[in-house]
């Protein structure tokens, strides 16, 4: 059974995922802790985030490699340099290859209830397919995009003058309160995996659907 007591988290942006995990973490008695925060890129709120309370950082940029294979192998080594139990991507921008996905569980979060509307639009995909309910999913990544065994969901319901930002607004609320659940939850119970079946502790996975 796995543990996630010692989590390394990646962000492109402004962190509030981050800053959530942060706060919790904070309790000893939540059972995980931010051992690093890494970025794709400098001059980010998140990096702050990280630097206000006292997390290491490292930054590394994809246009500093030659090629996208020696940046999946620079960012996998700088996790690794962290003893990670878990890497959370949280809001980072970058799909991570199989350096880091082959060496460490990456957990990560889609505004959708997967496997409905992955991708980079999960939001829009779903307002324009005229749906009455949507959420978020909690999934552990591979080497696909949004396709990972699912760990948790959310609903979100669509309300009749919703447009996309206040949908999203409404989704990220959720997604936060479910990501710091579960990554707790990992972290204080372990986890297993068996095909694409996630159960915590001795129970099924969490979350509602």
């Amino acid at each position: 059974m796995s543990k996630a007591g010692r989590l390394v988290v990646l962000v492109s942006g402004s962190g509030t995922n981050l800053q959530a995990l942060l706060d919790a973490s904070a309790d000893p008695s939540y059972g995980a802790r931010v051992v690093a925060v890494g970025a794709d890129r400098e001059g980010i709120e998140g990096l702050a985030r990280a630097a206000r309370a006292g997390v290491p950082t490292f930054v590394e940029k994809l246009r500093d490699h030659p090629t996208r294979a020696d940046w999946d192998r620079a960012i996998a080594a700088r996790i690794a340099s962290y003893e990670p139990e878990l890497v959370v991507s949280a809001g980072f921008m970058k799909i991570l290859g199989a350096p880091t996905l082959d060496a460490f569980p990456v957990l990560n979060t889609h505004p959708a209830l997967l496997p409905s509307f992955p991708g980079a639009h999960g939001v829009r995909d779903a307002l324009a397919h005229g749906v009455k309910v949507t959420g978020c999913t909690v999934m552990l990544a591979d080497a696909g995009v949004d396709s990972g065994p699912i760990v948790a969901q959310e609903v979100v319901r669509v309300l009749a003058d919703d447009d996309e930002a206040v949908l999203h607004e409404r989704i990220k609320t959720v997604e936060r309160r479910l990501l710091v659940e579960i990554v707790g939850r990992m972290a204080r119970e372990g986890w297993t995996v068996s095909g694409r079946t996630v159960r915590i502790g001795n129970q099924p996975g969490g979350g509602s659907t």
